[in-house]
């Protein structure tokens, strides 16, 4: 019997969950996890129990995990990899105390700290990631959320790159009124990127000066306004099995269409600095817990891959279809033309397409 057998979570009914049930049945195949998919694929929905179970397998486990999946992943992307390139606008000065972040009020990092770019800067950036075969450019800014010049500068600013460039925008700009949603999609942005971050029950524990409901807030607003939604979170922050199945869950009920799954880098200054709690094998069951929780959703291995994964981020692309190309917000990313060779190698293309 498989190795999951010997953990047993309990599920909502109490009763253990084992290889066999995890599988469907009571013989259990060679791969359990291999029947899961066949499960998902089929229109399951997962279970808190088989979230958990997939946290918990086993390192004898870890690559028959990986490979169903992968089942998942070629259903709705094949193989194929879509590129997003970050702009950091607006750097540090922020009033939030998020404690991961060294933006934030709290951190003592050292930090590049500015006002938003201007407009050229701005345009270079776009210009980059279409020359970097990028799908999309965000555009970040450390804020609350934006104000009144800020908003004026991207209105004006998003139809000028979709003129120039053939590259999907999206806004992360904090959190959003209705009528600040209703401005964005007016003027072309096609998706804004506001993360969870976390559990709603862990959410108190890494940052004070807004709410859990503050985000879903700005999601559902960005919703109404018609565009699509880009959410995830930050692995590795102290929280539980149950808070990372439990944001799993809480961006499949909001139909989130595209997921970035970041790994914590504790950036000395901020008041995680001392957190060391992954390893690649971790962050590899977290990646296919997001791919079996969301079946179809865009899946981004996003920052602190190249610290946490290393030189395991290649198999993080059997669960993950999508990744960041070069730098971060206020971190250092792997060069480029390491990217494009891991890719390669691996017999992936990237695309700008959407679902295949």
């Amino acid at each position: 019997m498989s190795p999951i057998s010997s953990l047993e979570p309990a599920n909502a009914s109490g009763r253990s969950i084992t290889a066999a049930t995890v599988a469907g049945g009571p013989n259990p195949p060679t791969n359990p996890w291999d029947s899961l998919a066949s499960r998902i694929l089929g229109g399951e929905r997962l279970a808190e129990s088989e979230g958990l179970a997939i946290l918990r397998s086993s390192e004898e486990e870890l690559l028959e995990l990986m490979a169903a999946a992968y089942r998942i992943r070629r259903q709705y992307w094949s193989n194929t990899v879509q590129f997003y390139f970050l702009m950091n606008a607006k750097s540090g000065l922020c009033p939030e105390d998020c404690s991961y972040c060294s933006q934030s009020k709290v951190s003592s990092a050292e930090i590049p700290r500015y006002n938003l770019l201007n407009r050229q800067q701005i345009l270079n950036g776009a210009r980059i990631a279409h020359e970097r075969n990028a799908k999309t450019y965000c555009i970040v800014i450390s804020a609350r959320g934006p104000n009144e010049r800020e908003m004026r500068a991207v209105e004006e600013l998003v139809p000028e790159i979709k003129r120039q460039y053939p590259l999907d925008v999206c806004a992360c700009l904090g959190l959003l009124s209705e009528e600040d949603a209703r401005r964005l999609k007016a003027c072309g942005v096609d998706t804004v990127n506001h993360n969870l971050n976390t559990s709603e029950d862990h959410y108190a524990q890494i940052c004070s000066t807004h709410t859990y409901q503050d985000r879903i807030a700005t999601l559902r607003a960005v919703r109404e306004a018609g565009m699509k939604l880009c959410s995830g979170g930050i692995m590795g922050m102290g929280e539980s099995d149950q808070d990372i199945v439990g944001m799993a869950f809480a961006l499949r009920d909001l139909q989130v269409e595209s997921i970035p799954v970041n790994f914590l880098n504790p950036i000395e200054g901020t008041p995680l600095a001392g957190i060391r709690a992954l390893n690649p094998r971790r962050c590899l069951r977290i990646l296919a817990l997001y791919r079996f929780a969301n079946p179809a959703a865009e899946i981004r291995i996003a920052g602190g891959r190249e610290l946490h994964l290393g030189s395991m981020q290649c198999l993080g692309l059997y669960a993950a279809n999508s990744l960041f190309l070069g730098d971060y917000l206020t971190t250092k990313g792997q060069a480029p033309e390491a990217d494009y060779r891991m890719i390669e190698e691996m017999g992936f293309t990237v695309t700008r397409e959407g679902p295949g």
